[in-house]
């Protein structure tokens, strides 16, 4: 059973609702994205929405977009937010982790990775350190 999937049953068991608490990650410096998730859970996050930073957000308001600039300024990409999760499962393998982000990246690390298809690497390294889930808002639907 996923991790998501364990989360929202035991959450329907307790006949809760998630908290889903979002994060630009690298911001507001990168050496703190994975003690703010930790911080989240603390608090009593079910699931973590961590925001992977790009140039051209079009689905973002500006608080997200001032966010995901100062994260880029930082050099934060892709590497680095998976190197971010990788960090948090060292000490929290169960609570849920969701990227949130645009297509570009996702298909950049592919380029730079050597893909052998469309997503692959990018699932691949993913999937490794620990991410449950991936939320693309501009992927159209026929590319999922």
């Amino acid at each position: 059973m996923s991790r998501i999937t364990a989360t929202l049953a035991a959450l329907k068991a307790q006949r809760r609702t998630a908290l889903i608490p979002y994060v630009t990650a690298g911001f507001p410096y990168p050496d703190i994205t994975p003690a703010l998730m930790h911080g989240m859970v603390a608090a009593g996050a079910d699931i973590i929405a961590l925001g992977v930073p790009f140039s051209d957000p079009s689905a973002d308001g500006a608080v997200i977009q001032r966010a995901g600039d100062k994260a880029l300024a930082a050099g934060i990409g892709l590497v680095q937010v998976l190197e971010m999760v990788r960090q948090f499962r060292l000490r929290d393998t169960t609570t849920p982790v969701v990227l949130m982000g645009y297509a570009n990246p996702i298909e950049r690390y592919d380029q730079r990775h050597a893909a052998s298809g469309p997503g692959s690497a990018f699932v691949q390294a993913a999937a490794q350190v620990g991410v449950d889930g991936l939320l693309v808002v501009d992927y159209p639907p026929e590319e999922c």
